[in-house]
């Protein structure tokens, strides 16, 4: 069975009276940068063609501003800025007709990066550098007659509709909570008038608009701020934008600057969906979910279980731009999983970057790295299938070149097989078996428990060799690093030596994060279970406090070990990780009572344990088991040995560069790397 057989809710067409979704896929908003690059629309024109071409009903572009003072650049207030945007809608219209694309209006408010931001009352988030300008009954005014006029726009640029993000902490979702709304006049206060500024904004645009054209309003169904939004007030707002005149809810989750996880993978697929459903019963227009919904199995049971009437996949539509093609066509093996890292997308938006995927680096670089077939193909060995070497050797069988991989393990994957291991990391399971589909379908001569030696890649006669043979962990020269006690984290996550229960952890980069998770992982984890999710995070699905926490304590549950986390660095351990996920990780450890020490040294260590000094005073850690995590070192023998050989040779991923094991950087040096050869 494919397509309509297998997924008849989300290929289900959805009847909004004055036009038509062809099907309940919505690719979601994400900010991606290029709507302030130079030559961004053309490229952005490109991106969405490519996502209108595989199949999703309707497309919400990136963020952008009414005005200068509710955003970074990108806004949408004149004729000109309009005609800009044309570009995009008439490419995408121009690809497939029956596809919907609404540009989000985003006024960022209090989190706007200005001096000049705004907001209902002088209350500065913790999460930016300045406190907003408290607006006065005009500046209200202003900001309502912007929100018209940028959405008018939009109509003029030719898009089907326009999404009001009304959550996040931007400036909508500021009015409506006790917390960012001091006011005592008509736009403060009591509920009703808090609320007032969003709904009046909807009011004004659908009058700009007129009835046929799509209004969609991002609700914060749960806020996840202490104090925020009751059920009561979520569903009072959903209705009152209704009469508004929305077309459209769609339901969002968490304040940025909240403390509950909503986003990363060590979130359950599908974990707010229900929330959404109950909502839904509240409303008599369509709503939409999202959150970690990244296959079309998840997404045809939400649907089928009436949690909403379309399903929002930003992040898995980066990830494969035929994700519904596919699905429609029966071949779910060959999408391309988002894994819900993050890596490459929201923490480039939060950092400033331009967006890609760590799994698709094609993603938002359409027109930069692209995928030709080649009129020379060329015999390449590719030694090492880990990310690099899967990457390249894909890519370049992609475009006609023939291909032979060699891995020594019995497995594809390499450092990808240690982090499945880790809890709130199983997404990479999808990566390898994406991968191995590729392999069989681009004819890849797979040579798995080969360790290929130099003589055999020159007797093969190869036009090109790629060493892609990783890294090997770095060992710290300090005394006692050969004691019994020590062992690699490379055997500490594989399960080849055993762990005591006093630990300490040298190194606190990535892996030592992660083998901090994974020796103190005790039960189901997080990511598997939205019960063990909700109870380690404190968050009440049943009973709906005020933003879904509001006095409920997290709880979690940890193995019987004592665990020190050490790093050289005088900074703050876990600053390097990612912006989105990395406060994630540190909140999980401190939960677990994990002691993070900074600005270590590395003294001896013997049967007394681990000696170290502090600030020059030195003390000795009780433990019985040190895990080396302190960095890694390319692995190049083979690339050495080939050197004179008379055959070209090239390094890539962490042969080419160890540094943090870094799949992102991996993935995407191959692939262009591969696009060029």
């Amino acid at each position: 069975m494919i397509g309509n057989d297998r997924y008849p809710h989300l290929f289900s067409p959805l009847d909004l009276g004055f036009t038509t979704i062809k099907n309940r896929a919505v690719m979601g908003s994400m900010h991606t940068g290029l709507e302030e690059a130079e030559g961004g629309f053309e490229r952005m024109a490109a991106y969405f063609t490519e996502r209108a071409r595989g199949g999703v009903g309707m497309i919400i572009t990136g963020g952008i501003s009414p005005n200068e003072e509710g955003g970074h650049g990108a806004k949408l207030a004149t004729a000109e800025e309009a005609a800009q945007h044309r570009i995009i809608t008439e490419a995408v219209h121009s690809t497939d007709p029956e596809v919907k694309i609404c540009m989000q209006i985003l006024h960022a408010g209090p989190l706007a990066p200005t001096e000049k931001c705004i907001a209902p009352s002088a209350v500065k988030s913790r999460i930016s550098p300045f406190t907003p300008i408290e607006l006065d009954e005009a500046g209200i005014e202003k900001q309502l007659d912007d929100f018209a006029n940028c959405a008018s726009r939009a109509k003029e640029a030719g898009y089907d509709g326009v999404e009001i993000i009304g959550s996040g902490g931007y400036l909508l979702s500021t009015f409506l909570v006790e917390k960012t709304n001091h006011r005592s006049d008509q736009w403060g206060g009591s509920y009703d008038n808090r609320m007032r500024f969003p709904v009046e904004a909807v009011r004004r645009i659908r009058l700009a608009v007129g009835e046929h054209f799509i209004v969609i309003f991002r609700i914060a169904a749960m806020d996840m701020l202490q104090g925020g939004m009751s059920w009561d007030e979520v569903v009072q707002l959903g209705q009152a934008i209704e009469q508004a005149g929305a077309s459209i809810i769609s339901t969002h989750f968490t304040w940025h600057e909240s403390a509950v996880p909503t986003i990363s993978t060590r979130v359950p697929r599908a974990a707010f969906t229900s929330v959404t459903g109950r909502l839904g019963k509240k409303l008599g227009i369509p709503t939409i979910t999202s959150n970690r919904i990244n296959t079309p199995n998840v997404a045809e049971k939400v649907l089928n279980e009436g949690h909403a009437d379309l399903v929002s996949m930003a992040r898995p539509m980066l990830a494969d731009a035929e994700f519904m093609n596919k699905a429609l066509e029966g071949r779910e093996d060959e999408i391309n999983t988002c894994i819900a890292c993050n890596q490459a997308c929201l923490d480039h938006t939060f950092t400033g970057q331009e967006v890609s995927c760590l799994v698709n680096p094609r993603a938002c670089h359409e027109t930069l790295l692209v995928y030709n077939k080649t009129d020379a193909p060329r015999r390449i060995a590719v030694v090492g299938a880990g990310p690099a070497g899967l990457s390249y050797a894909t890519v370049a069988a992609q475009r006609n070149h023939a291909v032979t991989l060699f891995d020594s393990a019995v497995e594809i994957g390499g450092q990808f097989n240690l982090a499945k291991q880790i809890p709130g990391k199983e997404e990479f399971y999808e990566t390898l078996r994406y991968y191995g589909r590729m392999i069989e379908l681009l004819d890849i001569d797979l040579q798995l428990d080969t360790r290929v030696t130099a003589q055999q890649l020159v007797d093969g006669n190869y036009d090109e060799v790629v060493i892609a043979t990783g890294i090997k962990p770095r060992v710290p020269e300090i005394e006692g690093i050969d004691h019994p006690c020590v062992v690699s984290y490379i055997d500490v996550i594989r399960g080849d030596k055993p762990v005591g229960h006093r630990v300490a952890i040298m190194g606190a980069g990535g892996i030592g994060f992660d083998v901090a998770e994974l020796i103190l992982h005790k039960g189901t984890s997080a990511a598997l279970d939205i019960k063990v999710f909700a109870r380690e995070w404190g968050v009440d699905f049943d009973q709906h406090p005020r933003g879904g926490v509001t006095g409920v304590d997290p709880v979690v549950e940890k193995a019987d070990r004592e665990v020190y986390l050490l790093q050289r660095k005088a900074t703050p351990i876990g600053r390097g990780l990612g912006k989105t996920t990395g406060w994630t990780h540190r909140l999980s450890l401190a939960r677990r009572d994990v002691k993070m020490i900074n600005a270590v040294k590395y003294l001896k260590i013997d049967d007394a344990g681990l000696h170290i000094a502090v600030e020059d005073k030195p003390q000795v850690l009780d433990v019985d088991t040190v895990i080396v995590c302190t960095g890694q070192l390319p692995l190049r023998t083979l690339y050495d040995e080939l050197q004179g050989s008379g055959l070209k040779v090239s390094l890539v991923g962490g042969a080419f560069e160890a540094g943090e094991l870094d799949a992102k950087r991996a993935i995407n040096q191959a692939s262009y790397m591969a696009a060029a050869i």
